[in-house]
This record gives structure tokens, C-alpha cells and sequence, in this order.
């Protein structure tokens, strides 16, 4: 497992399957599992049979890893089988994410903002210096979101009800993760009623879940081994879904636990989808990450909800609200209520509050395109990625 010292440039060589200094190439390295071939290495693990004389991982047994200066353990008696790794109990199918006869009626996507308004703003840009001023703010904001992590940060998104665009803004979040930093990033659907983070992330099909892989995720399953049971996503990002678009798939708290902690380890930034508060998910996913986003609408209902909740969270213990950030997000181009002054009054509790503008693209729904994105939109997703980043590091 990578080291605090070179904790980046580890987990890269694992997924270009080059073997480190000094090192036996890793077992799932040595089947032939590559990161780029997606959730298809699951399938292909379970079909391979190894020869019984070739070593196999050990089971969990509790007992304490020796370090480098330990005595050498006994040698295992000649009759003693080896051990072998633990098989996943079933293999479930391959489910595509939108049904063959639902996927003709999705319409061409749209461009996040008008094409007057986007000639009007390039005009702008060139007879102002405006320009200048903007590429100076990527730039700093691109370097907080890149600073080098030695423990995986996990940042957990939520909301106080359905329609607040929670999983928009885990799925922005991810992008924006994967797109500035080089080391692999994680997105986790906790919300296994029907969520659409996989749809929102363009993802085509879907094999194992959550719930899978807690019954199979090991201590010394390497990186190759953990990415071949995810879908992979542009940008070195990865996707654990919650479900296979099933109604009645539960996830308890449990084996969600067993998984973030297996997981920590092998990616820079994790970013949940959770549920809806106060589900029991949504809360332990909260009190463990080390940063937390509220996703709230800009209508009158969702400020006021989401203004009680910031209330209560003043009661727990500081870190709470110190690392939470509130993604006020239009819902329509122009919101019944005055979007400041709600944002001033949440920031009153000692929580963070970005703003999110109106973006026809988000709004129709389907797949994420950033390239597809209003421009305020993208510079307002990557300063909210910024600043959840920003939290998660003073949370150890």
C-alpha cells in the first residue's frame, strides 16, 4: 500500500500495473487486471482458476502484520493447503443504466446558457481585463484543489430532501477531482433508492454495488484488485454504484462502514452521494467524512429547511459545522427569493454557502458534460470543489 512519502506517485504506478522497486508484482497485476478495462475484472477473477501450488492472499485472521525487523514466521507444514482468497458468494449480471426503450427519448443536451449570452460575455472578456482577472482565480483555485494528500479524504454530499440537486453536486464535485488532481478519485452512490449518480455520470452499465463488494473488498487486495469491481470514469475517476436501479436494494450502515474504510486507502478524494437526512446512511457518512456539502434549493422552503438543519448541527461538536459547505443551487433562471441575503443568512450558523448559478444543461438531467457547462457554472463548481477540499484537510 503507498506511503505517506510517496503516496501519488505509488497508487499511479499500481494502476499502470508497473511493479515497484524491489517488489513482487502484485497478484492482481500478474492476472492480467488492468484499471482501464473497468468492471469487467470482477467477472474475469472469479473464472480464473490458479494453479494449487501458486501462492495465494491470506485470509483476515486478526494477527498482527510483522514489520521488517520481526522474526521470520514458522513455515507452514507440507500437508497444510493454502490458503485462498475470498470469492465473492455470486456474480450478479451486468444491468444497463437506462433501459434500451427509454434511451430514444432523451433529447440532444443543451448548452448550459444561451448563445446570446454566451457572445455577450465573450465580448466582454476581450474589451475588459476581466479575462486576466479570471485565469489568475482558476489558477489559485486549481492549486487548492491539487495539494497532495497523505490519507484519503472522504467529502460527503446531502441534503435535507429529494430535488435539491444533491447528486448534481456530488457529480460536479467528482468531476472536478478527477479533472485537477492526479491521483484516483472515488465516487460512492450511498443512496441505493433509485439513485442517479451513475446516469448523471454517463456511466452505460452496472454490475457490482456497495452491498457487493463489502463481502468482498480484503486488506491486501491491491488497487488493480479493488478497480477491477468499479466502473471506471474519465480522468483516473472511479464509480461504486448504490444499486442496479432496483426498487428494495438496502444498504445498511455496516457494510458501508466495512467498504469506506477498505477504500480510504486507495484514493486521494471520495466523494458519497449519501441519502437524504436523516436517513442512518446519510448520518454515519457525515459524522466520517472530514468534510460535508448540503445541497439546498434557492426557494423559500428549501433556505428555511436547510436553515434549521444548520441550527441543530451548532449543537454537535465544532468540527461539524466548521466543515460544512452549502451548495445554494438555482433552480430556475430567476428564484422567488433574493439568493445573497438567503446566502448571508445561512453563513450566520458558521457554515460556508456557495452559490450554484441556473444551467439549462443541469437542468435537463442525463449525463454531466462539463464542455456543455454555462462558464459562471464551471468556475462556481470548481471554487465549491476548492473549498470542500480546503475543509477536508483540516479534518484528520
Amino acid at each position: 500500500m503507498p506511503n505517506a512519502d510517496n503516496w501519488q506517485g505509488d497508487v499511479l504506478r499500481d494502476l499502470r500495473g508497473t511493479p515497484p522497486p524491489q517488489r513482487a508484482q502484485s497478484h492482481g497485476a500478474a492476472q492480467g487486471h488492468g484499471g482501464a478495462q473497468g468492471q469487467g475484472h470482477g467477472a474475469a477473477r472469479e473464472q480464473q482458476q490458479l494453479p494449487q501450488e501458486q501462492e495465494q492472499p491470506q485470509e483476515r485472521t486478526g494477527a498482527r502484520v510483522p514489520g521488517p525487523n520481526s522474526p521470520a514466521p514458522p513455515a507452514p507444514s507440507p500437508a497444510a493447503p493454502p490458503a485462498r482468497a475470498r470469492q465473492p458468494t455470486r456474480s450478479p449480471d451486468s444491468r444497463p443504466v437506462i433501459d434500451s426503450a427509454l434511451s430514444g427519448t432523451a433529447r440532444r443536451p443543451r448548452q448550459g446558457e444561451p448563445a446570446a449570452a454566451r457572445v455577450t460575455r465573450a465580448v466582454r472578456r476581450i474589451v475588459s481585463s476581466s479575462a486576466a482577472r479570471e485565469v489568475a482565480e482558476i489558477t489559485r483555485t486549481a492549486e487548492r484543489i491539487q495539494q497532495p494528500v497523505t490519507t484519503g479524504r472522504q467529502i460527503a454530499v446531502t441534503s435535507i430532501r429529494g430535488g435539491a440537486g444533491k447528486t448534481t453536486v456530488a457529480a460536479l464535485l467528482g468531476t472536478a477531482y478527477a479533472h485537477y488532481r492526479q491521483d484516483p478519485v472515488l465516487l460512492v452512490e450511498a443512496d441505493p433508492a433509485l439513485g442517479s449518480l451513475p446516469l448523471r455520470l454517463g456511466a452505460e452499465t452496472l454490475r457490482w454495488t456497495t452491498a457487493d463488494l463489502a463481502d468482498i473488498v480484503e486488506p491486501q487486495m491491491s488497487l488493480l484488485d479493488v478497480t477491477g469491481y468499479l466502473v471506471q470514469l474519465p480522468d483516473n475517476a472511479w464509480l461504486l454504484p448504490g444499486s442496479q436501479g432496483r426498487i428494495g436494494a438496502m444498504l445498511d450502515t455496516a457494510a458501508y462502514e466495512r467498504v469506506m474504510v477498505a477504500l480510504r486507502r486507495y484514493f486521494g478524494v471520495t466523494v458519497v452521494d449519501c441519502e437524504t437526512l436523516p436517513a442512518e446512511v446519510a448520518r454515519v457518512a457525515l459524522s466520517a467524512a472530514q468534510a460535508r456539502v448540503l445541497a439546498a434549493p434557492a426557494t423559500l422552503d428549501g433556505i428555511t429547511s436547510t436553515y434549521a438543519v444548520l441550527q441543530w448541527m451548532q449543537g454537535l461538536p465544532r468540527h461539524m459545522i466548521a466543515g460544512t459547505v452549502v451548495a445554494l443551487t438555482s433552480t430556475t433562471p430567476r428564484p422567488g427569493i433574493d439568493v445573497e441575503a438567503a446566502a448571508e443568512k445561512l453563513r450566520s450558523t458558521g457554515a460556508t454557502v456557495h452559490v450554484l448559478p441556473h444551467d439549462r444543461h443541469l437542468a435537463a438531467g442525463g449525463a454531466l458534460r462539463t464542455e456543455l457547462l454555462a462558464r459562471p457554472t464551471r468556475l462556481a463548481a470548481t471554487r465549491l470543489a476548492a473549498e470542500a477540499f480546503q475543509l477536508s484537510q483540516k479534518r484528520r
